[in-house]
């Protein structure tokens, strides 16, 4: 079998996308899995500009290795093979919310805020370091077995930053994504996350003014609310009067696992119509500047959007 920088051992295709294809492999230092991005240049590309794309590719993935929180997968590493560059991810194994919700449907609200909770963390810790995602959406979004929610597709160009209102923006869109339609019967908290959303968003008359100045909402408070809908708290009381609500807080969101982000996480994907933990799987997803990729029938996919 293949050996990439004499460190990384090819031993299978998880998935196919537009810019390269994600391998699982065995790091034969440690002897421990990884999901490994071979990235690969548009076909036609004069060589020089494929060198500069790999230099950006590089540099991109190294940049991601500077995040570090639990909602954003690891970086382990980049390796140079034949003038391109490979990328090393953690394995993650879980879903991608687009794959829960097609699966599944829509979530409980309660759940709902938990993930919006953790990918707002999971932005606002990119941008402090220096990584700002280009869109995140549920293709980004992976619920991972262990409890953590891992928002992955960084490497954004300088050029490409959306800036802080177009990701809070971003974030809205993915809420309001994975809930329900409208509906009287649902409960305070779903209508309360839907507000959310929709002021996050900018959506309907109420928040055009913000949406057309550029205003946004401010994060702390957004991260609180959410934290606040999945700990299962109501909304607190206007200060100074009786029995005033503590705002409860979700923590990390229940989640576990630690360390520096990912350009990529890469996965298994598994068929939708099994029981839901057999749905589990390794499961990787990279995010290319180009347009989404998918895998073979059978096999592994993954959305290529960086």
């Amino acid at each position: 079998m293949t050996v990439i920088a004499g460190r990384y051992r090819l031993l299978d295709v998880l998935a196919e996308g537009a810019t390269g294809t994600v391998w699982r492999a065995l790091d034969e230092t440690d002897r421990h899995k990884v999901a490994l991005k071979e990235l690969r240049a548009p076909d036609g590309l004069p060589a020089d500009e494929a060198l500069l794309l790999y230099a950006r590719r590089e540099r991109e993935a190294r940049a991601a290795a500077r995040i570090d929180h639990p909602a954003v997968a690891r970086v382990l590493g980049v390796a140079t093979e034949d003038g391109r560059p490979w990328a090393a991810m953690e394995l993650v194994r879980g879903l991608t919310l687009a794959e829960t919700l097609e699966a599944a449907g829509p979530p409980p609200a309660r759940e709902t805020a938990r993930v919006g909770a953790e990918v707002l963390a999971g932005l606002r810790a990119a941008r402090e370091a220096g990584v700002p995602h280009r869109e995140v959406d549920p293709e980004h979004v992976l619920l991972a077995n262990d409890g953590r929610i891992v928002v992955t597709g960084f490497g954004t160009a300088p050029e490409d930053d959306p800036g802080p209102v177009g990701e809070l923006r971003a974030l809205g869109r993915l809420l309001t994504a994975a809930l329900p339609s409208p509906s009287t019967a649902e409960d305070e908290r779903a209508r309360e996350l839907r507000a959310l959303a929709e002021e996050l968003s900018g959506e309907g008359q109420k928040h055009a003014a913000d949406r057309d100045s550029g205003r946004s909402p401010d994060p702390d408070r957004i991260e609180r609310e959410l934290r606040r809908l999945a700990a299962g708290g109501g909304r607190p009381a206007p200060s100074g009067s009786a029995g005033a609500a503590t705002e409860a807080s979700a923590g990390p969101g229940g989640t576990a696992g630690s360390g520096p982000g990912a350009a990529l996480v890469v996965a298994d994907q598994v068929v939708r119509q099994r029981p839901r933990d057999e749905q589990r799987a390794d499961h990787s997803r990279e995010q290319d500047v180009e347009a989404p990729g998918r895998g073979r029938p059978g096999a592994s996919t993954s959305c290529s959007r960086e």
